[in-house]
């Protein structure tokens, strides 16, 4: 990025008010995806806090976590690893409940998926309150991966996810803190 100014990334993420249920603000970051700009900044700038740690693997959780994700491992020379919904992996899985901040899910990774030490960086588009996260970084290391640091897109910081991922380095591109 050598110098040029930093587009406006925040600027492009689209409120949706009551989605997916009545109280909740849905971050919308389809137009974002929209401008090549934006897009390729984005993951610049994820990949950036990334290359220091050394990311042998890049674990995202579906959907919206691959959109980043598989391009973030592209551009680290990482591999790519899709943890998702119950039932969509062909081989042998390894699944994990976590809780959202409105309901329960499941996440599913392949039972191979992580060598004894291969190091993984966890993405996804949005850190809420850290459920979905947490999840996953417990998932990798108890198949033998290690966690090396998360990296979001959106952070909503109220809620606190940040410190339910202690102790793993946080990065987020774009903080909304109320």
């Amino acid at each position: 990025m050598g110098g040029r100014a930093q587009f406006p990334l925040r600027a492009l993420i689209r409120d949706v008010p009551d989605y997916p249920k009545a109280g909740i603000v849905f971050k919308d970051i389809t137009p974002l995806l929209l401008v090549p700009e934006a897009l390729d900044e984005a993951v610049e700038r994820l990949a950036a806090f990334a290359r220091p740690l050394a990311v042998d693997l890049v674990i995202s959780a579906e959907a919206r976590g691959f959109i980043l994700g598989g391009a973030l491992a592209r551009e680290l020379g990482a591999g790519f690893v899709p943890a998702r919904k119950p039932g969509r992996l062909p081989a042998e899985t390894v699944s994990v409940e976590y809780l959202l901040e409105y309901g329960v899910d499941a996440l599913e990774v392949h039972a191979d998926a992580f060598a004894r030490g291969a190091r993984v960086l966890l993405h996804d588009d949005l850190l809420a309150t850290g459920g979905t996260a947490r999840g996953v970084c417990d998932l990798v290391s108890g198949l033998g991966g290690q966690i090396v640091g998360c990296c979001f897109l959106i952070e909503l910081s109220f809620l606190g996810g940040r410190d339910r991922l202690a102790p793993y380095p946080v990065h987020a591109l774009i903080d909304y803190s109320s």
